[in-house]
């Protein structure tokens, strides 16, 4: 099982100091709609091959566009050692409703 996290509380817990890795998992294209600047991108498909690139010691909290890719890659790390792993709730969908209105939605 997987736990969750939402945007606002994502970015409280930033805002506290704890350090959390945002991973976004979505495609190029999806990128060129609507990005958060502060996210490493790594799109799902490449996500094994780049598995080295992330600390499984650090907080990982995984987006994708409503919640069902990153849920997915989130138990894949989880399955690769990553014991502090959170699948972004509602994904950048719910991060533009909560926290940027201005978000393009697509």
């Amino acid at each position: 099982m997987v736990a969750e996290m939402t945007p606002r509380e994502f970015v409280t817990r930033r805002e506290q100091g704890e350090d959390l890795l945002l991973l976004d998992v979505r495609e190029d294209w999806e990128l060129a709609i609507s990005r958060l600047d502060e996210a490493l991108h790594i799109p799902m498909g490449d996500v094994p091959d780049r598995l080295g690139e992330l600390d499984p010691d650090r907080g990982v909290v995984v987006l994708c566009r409503s919640g069902g890719r990153s849920a997915q890659v989130a138990r894949f790390l989880q399955h690769h050692g990553h014991t502090r792993v959170w699948n972004l709730a509602g994904g950048i969908l719910a991060w533009g409703q909560a926290l940027d209105p201005d978000l393009t939605p697509y």
